[in-house]
């Protein structure tokens, strides 16, 4: 049941300094905030499925919202900077001769991360959107370091005539939206659903190519 949550404790806190009842109610609350929501979440449903009584948790984080920044503020820290920003490294540092294989490695890459980090994925992108600290934390670490070297990265496709021309950016921005919908489909709004998932991969790049690809004249 808390499989995913148990490791993410693990790297997102010093378990030494946790009390057992602490433990409880981070794992139940991610796994609460990344089913439903932080605000279709009580801290009763927490308390309930962390197995102690509600006021516990108010002894240890005096609002629902502490609770919540007890782990995005770490999750930041730890997981958003080593694996969503420095692991994607991997794919940045190393160079292909087709777009169509840095597109491929980067949604590869990118899938990886998604698999392993799901909980608290699906945490920053419910709460990105509500929480302005969280947000703009988020675009230091993502937006601003990685924007950059991928419009650049694009920049060198261009001059070797494999991309229209128009703003690097823009590319960037298509490129990472029609990247990020697969994943996001895939993992959060249809799992269940029959994927096959290397085929599926390769019709994004299709269609990203189809509409991003110079055409040979």
């Amino acid at each position: 049941m808390f499989e995913q949550e148990e490791m993410l404790i693990q790297q997102l806190f010093d378990e030494e300094k946790l009390t057992e009842k602490q433990r409880k109610i981070l794992l139940a609350a991610i796994e609460s905030f990344s089913e439903k929501g932080y605000a279709s979440t009580s801290t009763n449903e927490i308390a309930k499925k962390a197995g102690v009584a509600e006021g516990t948790i108010f002894r240890h984080y005096k609002t629902k919202k502490d609770l919540l920044m007890a782990i995005v503020v770490p999750i930041m820290a730890k997981v958003v900077g080593p694996y969503i920003v420095n692991d994607f490294d991997k794919v940045l540092n190393k160079q292909y001769d087709r777009v169509e294989d840095f597109l491929r490695a980067t949604i590869e890459n990118r899938r990886e991360v998604l698999r392993k980090l799901l909980p608290v994925v699906k945490i920053m992108l419910q709460e990105i959107p509500f929480q302005p600290e969280l947000r703009e934390q988020f675009i230091d670490l993502v937006a601003k370091n990685l924007f950059g070297r991928v419009s650049k990265i694009i920049e060198g496709y261009q001059q070797k005539g494999q991309i229209i021309e128009i703003p690097a950016a823009s590319v960037a921005r298509l490129m990472m939206t029609n990247v990020m919908g697969y994943l996001f489909s895939r993992y959060i709004l249809f799992p269940d659903a029959p994927w096959d998932d290397d085929l599926e991969i390769e019709r994004t790049i299709q269609f990203i190519m189809h509409g991003l690809g110079k055409k040979e004249e």
